[in-house]
């Protein structure tokens, strides 16, 4: 399986994630999940790597590395990944292929 398939990650995002491992000081990657939670059931869940599982898929991507779970993979594979700024607010933004709906909120979704 190509890793494109499984990540489209922008340079946005690339750069949003080499920026917070620059200033965070150390960490391999992040790790890209999703948990069991919100209005439609399952959530995003982002967070720095500074061990790497042996269980994890190991991406490359712009030049940062993500790391996904076994658990999370059905549910990313070919997501895209952006970082964003719309006025006051900014964050990941992501494009699921998988994904059937959203809540209200659009803090979760169901697959």
């Amino acid at each position: 399986m190509d890793n494109k398939q499984v990540v489209d990650l922008s340079s946005a995002a690339a750069n949003h994630i080499a920026d917070q491992l620059g200033k965070r000081g150390k960490g391999l990657g992040i790790r890209v999940g999703v948990k069991t939670t919100g209005c439609s059931g399952l959530a995003y869940v982002l967070e720095f790597v500074d061990e790497v599982s042996t269980q994890d898929k190991v991406i490359e991507a712009q030049g940062v590395k993500l790391f996904i779970d076994p658990q999370s993979l059905p549910y990313l594979q070919g997501i895209s990944m952006d970082y964003v700024q719309e006025g006051l607010k900014e964050g990941f933004k992501f494009t699921n292929p998988n994904s059937k709906g959203e809540c209200g909120c659009g803090e979760s979704f169901h697959a």
